[in-house]
């Protein structure tokens, strides 16, 4: 194990895949089950993501599955990756992540992202369209004025107010200048485009401004790390994400994942072939070693403290077995 790897820690994030034949309630208390053994395994964090109206995909209210998660933990910290502030009032996101801290104090984090919905109906059910997201900042700055008491119109965030959650902004686009300017901890991905992830690291701990909720730049990189006994198997571990990301791009919506073997057998359109290869490409897979020596490559270069692994599979034992091998990569 090299020292890089060793300072780092590792974390995960799970988005409730919904697999064919299966149903959205086991997805949700699958995350539950990998939180339970993420902690037992020695990850750092355990979030959850906002999505909405997405058939793959179980997770559409994160705090209420964060709420969960931490009553079936005992030390991991848990959180959100994230919630979509441009969805929601600060006020009401305040409020449940006061809950959190309140309920188990010392381990909920607070990952907010500047997405809106996936669809135009989805939009429109949520009251938002795609232009709030550029009021992410002005968002921010509202949110955390709830729990420092600063909020300027008499009302106070109960049981917010003097809680201490720490915030992450989850940085697409301009999110990495957003994250600098209010001196907040920045996760990033993905380890795919190595390229545009170096420049956004470079762009944070350049316009970093040192605030209350942290004194110097900290960088969480983003992304799928695949494990197994051998790079063939560790390459079916991505294939039906890969698939149900060709789908959503060719056919507009993102679809429960298909066993691998399944995927394996299709007759692809030259366009559907394109997407499928390309979601495939660059991610971090392969044995122990080989995964070790990428990730070392990538610490290196970013100078990142934290990994956070957002790895999604129709096999969960499979996916189980990937954890574990990354954790005795940087478990040593």
């Amino acid at each position: 194990m090299t020292s890089v790897i060793a300072s780092t820690r590792f974390s995960v994030l799970d988005r409730s895949r919904i697999r064919e034949g299966h149903g959205p309630g086991e997805a949700l208390r699958d995350t539950v089950e990998l939180a339970r053994q993420a902690e037992a395994l020695g990850y750092h964090r355990f979030w959850v993501s906002e999505h909405h109206g997405v058939p793959g995909v179980a997770g559409s209210a994160p705090t209420v599955l964060a709420a969960a998660v931490a009553a079936a933990t005992e030390t991991i910290r848990v959180g959100t990756g994230g919630v979509m502030l441009p969805n929601h009032r600060p006020l009401v996101v305040a409020e449940q992540f006061g809950v959190l801290e309140s309920l188990f104090p010392g381990r909920i984090d607070m990952g907010l992202g500047r997405s809106v919905g996936f669809t135009d109906g989805v939009r429109k059910a949520l009251g938002h369209g795609k232009d709030d997201a550029g009021d992410f900042a002005a968002q921010l700055t509202e949110l955390l004025g709830w729990f420092r008491g600063t909020s300027p119109t008499g009302v106070h965030a109960r049981p917010s107010e003097g809680l201490t959650v720490p915030p992450f902004v989850l940085a697409m686009g301009e999110g990495a200048t957003i994250a600098a300017e209010a001196g907040l901890p920045m996760v990033i991905g993905d380890l795919r485009n190595r390229e545009k992830l170096l420049h956004g690291v470079e762009e944070y701990r350049a316009r970093f401004r040192p605030s209350p909720w942290a004194d110097e730049p900290y960088v969480v990189i983003s992304g799928t790390v695949a494990v197994a006994a051998t790079p063939e198997e560790a390459h079916r571990l991505l294939v039906p994400e890969a698939w149900s990301t060709a789908h959503s791009r060719t056919r507009g919506s993102f679809p429960p994942l298909p066993p691998a073997e399944r995927v394996e057998a299709l007759a692809m359109t030259e366009r559907e072939r394109g997407h499928y290869t390309s979601a495939l490409a660059g991610q971090l897979a392969g044995t122990g070693e080989q995964v070790a020596d990428e990730l070392e490559s990538v610490l290196k270069e970013t100078g990142a403290q934290e990994v956070l692994v957002t790895t999604s599979t129709y096999d969960r034992a499979a996916l189980l077995d990937s954890y574990r091998r990354l954790a005795s990569i940087f478990n040593g």
